[in-house]
C-alpha cells in the first residue's frame, strides 16, 4: 500500500537559556524553524492526505505561546529545560493529539541555528 508524506514549516523568534552540565547559559535568541512531517496511506476525494492549511493552523496554535517569548517563562518550559529536543517533543506530542484520522506524525525537527537540528520521532 502506498504511503504519502507531507511536511510543513514555520519560523518564529524566541529566546532561551538552557542549563548544561549544571550551568545556565546566557539568555539568547534564535529564529527557530519547526518542520512537521506527517504520513498516511489514503487520500481524500480531493487527492489530499490532509490540507496543508489545516496542518499550518494546528502548528501555528502550538507555537503561538512561544513566538517572541522567553521560552524559560512559557509553559511547559517554565519547568523543563527549553532545549531544541524538548521543543520538538512538545510540538510532536501536541500535533499527534490533533491530527485527523488516518494521518500519523512521522517527525518534528527543530532547527535552532543553521546546521543545529533536533528531531523527535514518536
Amino acid at each position: 500500500m502506498p504511503q504519502f508524506e507531507i511536511a510543513i514549516e514555520r519560523v518564529f523568534p524566541a529566546a532561551h537559556a538552557i542549563v548544561m552540565r549544571g550551568e545556565r547559559e546566557t539568555l539568547h535568541g534564535h529564529n527557530w524553524v519547526v518542520r512537521v512531517v506527517v504520513a498516511g496511506h489514503a487520500l481524500d476525494a480531493d487527492g489530499l492526505l490532509v490540507d496543508f492549511h489545516e496542518l499550518e493552523r494546528l502548528l501555528d496554535a502550538i507555537v503561538a505561546p512561544f513566538r517572541n517569548a522567553n521560552l524559560n517563562e512559557a509553559p511547559p518550559f517554565d519547568r523543563l529545560n527549553p532545549t531544541a529536543e524538548r521543543l520538538a517533543e512538545h510540538v510532536g506530542v501536541e500535533m499527534a493529539r490533533q491530527l485527523p484520522k488516518g494521518v500519523a506524525l512521522v517527525s518534528v525537527s527543530v532547527t535552532e541555528a543553521p546546521g543545529c537540528v533536533a528531531t523527535y520521532r514518536p
